[in-house]
């Protein structure tokens, strides 16, 4: 949609030196998604993959579990006074016989740090509403080498950031270290959805022997939408929260932190790892 980006003014001091010259800024708006017409819920995001998004966050609310599950998603017109598009409202329509979840404004919503529930509660919903068990799939065996090469391939993929410097970013690799994906957002979590929205489109989840590699810390959001996607393997070049490390180590997530270079702390699912021996 040509909306990644917007271009501002800017008045710049370099060593004592002003000047004014055009900047470019990653764009930032709101997305309202709807399901089956009402609406659920509404992220800040960088337009575009908008679809994949929705998809993807509906993955992390139990929602949706194959392509099959879903009927259509769309833009919603009339969004304006004069009735035209915003681009900025889409709806999903799940398919017959799909189950839809109580709308509600006091739903069971597990997606945001501030949402207000205990630890446990968190911990419980994502156990009993994951539908693909981590500790059921075929176990995934990845040395430090491989762990240690994934941040710079990913910062060599983000297009977006070179341009703008506001960025995170998302991205899958298989388990031998090929980049199977990258996706861009003003929000980490944007991104990973983005990331789990177009591989249920393209009927890949679950992502069973994936490696997600996030660019900034490991939130239990995050964490979340890992375990909802089926995928094994958490990386972040920064921190995890204590929820995140908890609820890797109860749902068999491998939780890797402070990812940079050969450096790496293992947080939940060393097994996975391929440690030296004595460690």
């Amino acid at each position: 949609m040509g909306r990644v980006t917007e271009r501002r003014r800017v008045i710049r001091v370099r060593d004592g030196a002003v000047s004014t010259r055009p900047d470019t800024l990653v764009a930032e708006e709101p997305l309202e998604i709807r399901l089956n017409g009402k609406p659920l819920a509404i992220t800040m995001r960088t337009p575009g993959d908008d679809f994949a998004l929705a998809a993807g966050f509906l993955v992390s609310e139990g929602v949706l579990a194959t392509a099959e599950d879903v009927q259509s998603i769309v833009y919603c017109a009339g969004a304006r006074e004069d009735g035209s598009n915003t681009y900025n409202v889409v709806d999903v329509k799940l398919a017959p016989g799909v189950p839809v979840p109580d709308i509600t404004l006091e739903r069971n919503v597990y997606t945001t740090s501030s949402c207000g529930l205990c630890g446990k509660a968190s911990l419980d919903a994502v156990r009993t509403t994951a539908r693909f068990p981590i500790a059921d799939t075929p176990p995934v065996r990845l040395t430090p080498e491989l762990l240690a090469g994934l941040p710079e391939r990913l910062r060599a993929a983000q297009q977006v950031f070179d341009r703008t410097g506001g960025l995170h970013a998302a991205a899958l690799f298989s388990e031998t270290g090929e980049l199977l994906d990258v996706r861009e957002d003003v929000g980490r979590h944007n991104a990973v959805d983005k990331l789990v929205g177009r591989a249920l489109q393209d009927g890949r989840l679950p992502l069973a022997r994936a490696v997600l590699l996030v660019s900034g810390r490991a939130s239990f959001e995050l964490a979340q939408k890992a375990v909802m996607a089926g995928i094994p393997v958490l990386a972040a070049v920064s921190a995890p929260s204590s929820l995140a490390v908890d609820l890797a180590a109860e749902t068999g997530l491998t939780l890797v932190g402070f990812l940079r270079g050969p450096n790496m702390n293992v947080y939940a699912g060393d097994e996975r790892i391929a440690l030296r021996s004595g460690v």
